[in-house]
């Protein structure tokens, strides 16, 4: 099982709204099918480490992680999603003993990225995010 953990705070002026949209755009992400698990909510740590909610999604190979990475659904909610961020900070852990697993895994990151420079660009512009997912 690979699982992907996302803290994340909002940029300031997000509306109430834009918010809901965006946590309900990442509770539809976790809910395609190759989410073995998933769930968004508040962070419960340090509020001076500047995050307020928390994503988190477990599929259970790498070849779900690359059906995940291209659902429509997940590519979708990001155009949503990620213009709306103000700081995110990703970590992953898996049970799989390969040791080739995070290269194998920040190769997927890369594949998308190349397929979609702009949503690259997008994500590294976030604070903490930039070499979260291997770019």
């Amino acid at each position: 099982m690979i699982v992907n953990t996302l803290r994340f705070s909002f940029k300031a002026g997000t509306s109430d709204g834009e918010q809901a949209a965006v946590l309900a755009a990442m509770r539809r992400t976790a809910s395609t099918e190759p989410v073995v698990f998933g769930t968004v909510g508040r962070y419960l740590g340090d509020p001076a480490e500047g995050y307020t909610h928390t994503y988190c999604a477990a599929v259970a190979d790498l070849a779900a992680l690359e059906r995940y990475l291209h659902e429509p659904v997940h590519i979708d909610g990001d155009w949503l999603i990620i213009p709306r961020l103000e700081r995110l900070d990703a970590f992953r852990f898996s049970d799989d003993p390969d040791p080739d697993l995070d290269a194998k895994i920040l190769a997927l990151h890369a594949r998308k990225v190349e397929m979609y420079p702009e949503w690259g660009r997008l994500l590294d512009a976030i604070p903490g995010a930039e070499g979260s997912f291997g770019d």
